[in-house]
């Protein structure tokens, strides 16, 4: 067997035992699929040499991540400080530097975000952001209190927001570099799921067209005909050792599945990382609150959609925000539309209509991006359709212009879209306007995500590989059910980072 790891060179020397339960070994991201039965131990479990050459355990590279923030939010600091004291202020800031280094370090390990990244496989700064803001703002109310007491010179009002700001600023650009060099000096994150082989294979081809730098090198069923015995730490700790896996994803089949916390409680007593893939939050997504009642854990569900004052905070975000953008991006609308009408015969406008909110119909604006009888052309293409039943989707299409090309290659075609959010028709972010053909395909409780406004962009739109429209359909659902105006401005930020890297500017 091959891989992109060379999986078959990195396994240390057989176990050799009785009673075996079998093990599913899968090819690394953008490999293909592949198997081989493993013997693994059930009982007797013998102490494995250490781990290979090469091979960092998941405490160490914990740790190696903490150090690189703590040391990335201690340059933050020092740089806030400087820029503060020194260029607006006129003080020396070595006293306020030696305070406020360790000061920030304590506030933000207090506040968690040195062990966020142990627990999740996508390690996302944007994520921390509003924990990152709030952070700063008490960073630099108790620098002006020290300060005050250290030199006897106050800082003002403006000392203060400026300091505030350019902390919050200069924390994100470190904890940003920091991952990227973490996420280069170290492999890919290597997962055992415990589970059946269709969870696996799903996990698989998730994380591989995802953020997360991880890869599924194999499975264990959790029930059934040929499980492992994975309730003694001792057995998860030679398994982890033996095939050098940092983390174990469980994917239980159901939402009762038995031996499911008792495997959990086994794996973190062994000091491996645990991630479960429950059921439920499929439905629920996210934003549903964890509480404990006399030490039962209980999951608090919100209800679905939007209440009236939250569609009114929405709209006003989409108003302003595309106000500007309008503003801003007039002169590159002007240049654009006189090419498509350089370019090739008809229309400047490809209107079409889509199904938006609560059903309403309506016609998307964009530039024509295709010759004038695309339509037309539609059937005899469809046999290249490339994400399946309901929908339909060609990364080559010969219909397209040449300027569409470039149009779509850096999504410019989307900004007269600008338009129908003005009108109401669409939102900044939402879930993905259908057209009439797909819509009617949508049935029953996934007709939900009509609750809200489609958007130009959304968590679709963003998905680094095509997601057939079962996916998609849960992928609005989420994102309707978890929906926050943080969550618009992250998918807003994300799809700049999107459209600049497969648009190549």
């Amino acid at each position: 067997m091959s891989t992109s790891n060379n999986m078959t060179s990195e396994l240390a020397p057989p176990l050799r035992f009785h009673d075996e339960a079998q093990l599913t070994l899968g090819a690394g991201v953008g490999g293909s699929a592949a198997s081989a039965a493993i013997p693994l131990p059930r009982r007797q479990v013998e102490r494995l040499p250490h781990p290979p050459a090469g091979f960092l355990a998941p405490t160490v590279r914990e740790s190696l991540r903490r150090r690189v923030l703590g040391v990335g939010d201690a340059l933050a600091a020092a740089v806030a400080l400087t820029f503060v004291l020194v260029g607006l202020n006129g003080q020396q800031p070595g006293a306020a530097i030696v305070a406020g280094v360790p000061l920030l370090i304590l506030l933000c390990k207090i506040a968690g975000l040195y062990d966020r990244d142990q627990v999740r496989l996508a390690h996302s700064t944007l994520d921390e952001a509003p924990q990152l803001l709030q952070l700063s703002g008490l960073f630099a109310l108790a620098m002006a209190i020290l300060q005050q007491g250290l030199t006897g010179q106050p800082l003002d009002g403006s000392h203060i927001a400026a300091l505030w700001l350019v902390t919050f600023l200069a924390s994100m650009a470190a904890r940003l570099a920091g991952r990227s060099l973490t996420a280069r000096a170290l492999a890919p994150e290597r997962c055992l799921v415990v589970g059946d082989a269709q969870h696996a294979a799903r996990i698989r081809e998730k994380l591989a067209n995802s953020r997360a730098r991880a890869t599924v090198i194999g499975s264990l069923p959790l029930t059934g005909v040929g499980a492992a015995d994975l309730n003694d730490p001792e057995q998860i700790r030679q398994i982890a050792t033996e095939l050098r896996v940092h983390r174990l994803v469980i994917a239980p089949v159901s939402t009762d599945e038995s031996g499911v916390s008792d495997l959990v409680r086994s794996a973190r007593a062994a000091g491996v990382p645990v991630t479960v893939v429950p059921k439920v939050l499929e439905v629920v997504g996210s934003a549903a609150q964890l509480e404990d009642i006399e030490g039962m854990t209980m999951l608090g569900v919100r209800p679905f959609g939007l209440s009236g004052s939250t569609r009114l905070i929405k709209r006003g975000f989409d108003l302003a925000v595309t106000s500007v953008c309008l503003l801003a991006a007039a002169p590159v609308l002007a240049v654009l539309a006189a090419a498509v009408k350089l370019d090739s015969r008809g229309p400047v406008f490809f209107r079409q209509v889509r199904v938006g909110r609560d059903g309403h119909e309506f016609h998307i604006i964009k530039f024509r991006s295709m010759v004038t009888d695309a339509d037309a052309q539609k059937d005899e293409l469809r046999s290249l359709n490339e994400v399946g039943h309901g929908m339909f989707k060609l990364t080559t299409d010969p219909r397209v212009t040449r300027v569409g090309r470039f149009l779509r290659r850096t999504s410019l075609d989307e900004l007269p879209q600008l338009f129908n959010v003005m009108r109401g028709e669409m939102s900044l972010v939402g879930p993905r306007p259908l057209v009439i053909d797909e819509d009617v395909l949508v049935l029953g409780l996934d007709r939900s995500r009509l609750h809200l406004t489609p958007g130009m962009t959304g968590p679709w739109q963003i998905l680094r590989a095509r997601a057939p429209m079962h996916d998609m359909l849960g992928i609005d659902y989420i994102y309707v059910a978890n929906w926050s105006l943080w969550l618009d401005c992250k998918l807003l930020v994300r799809t700049v980072r999107h459209v600049c890297r497969s648009g190549n500017v």
